[in-house]
């Protein structure tokens, strides 16, 4: 785990909002068609957070990246998830380090 890595992908407002957001996306997203077991829709997270679409992208592959999120090309729609696992791994790593 490159933790350089990982805190630079959490280490942003809107990323952390975004995780937020996919936690329950359900609360967040009730507009979308799509099952939420896919994901929830780029364009969902583009219009909630008031973001170019360009900068959600990248805001959504460094999360990727780090390996918290996974995505699911669906046609010409990408749709993002949380990495539950990955996210507890970094929650047991600040427990031991910190």
């Amino acid at each position: 785990m490159d933790l350089d890595e990982i805190f630079r992908a959490v280490g942003n407002k809107s990323r952390i909002q975004f995780l937020d957001w996919l936690k329950t996306p359900e609360l967040f997203f009730p507009e979308q068609h799509e099952p939420f077991e896919t994901g929830v829709c780029v364009g969902q997270i583009q219009k909630k957070s008031g973001q170019t679409i360009s900068t959600v992208s990248v805001h959504l592959s460094l999360l990727q990246k780090a390996g918290f999120l996974t995505s699911v090309r669906k046609g010409k729609w990408i749709y993002y998830r949380r990495n539950e696992q990955r996210i507890a791994e970094l929650a047991d790593l600040i427990a031991q380090k910190l």
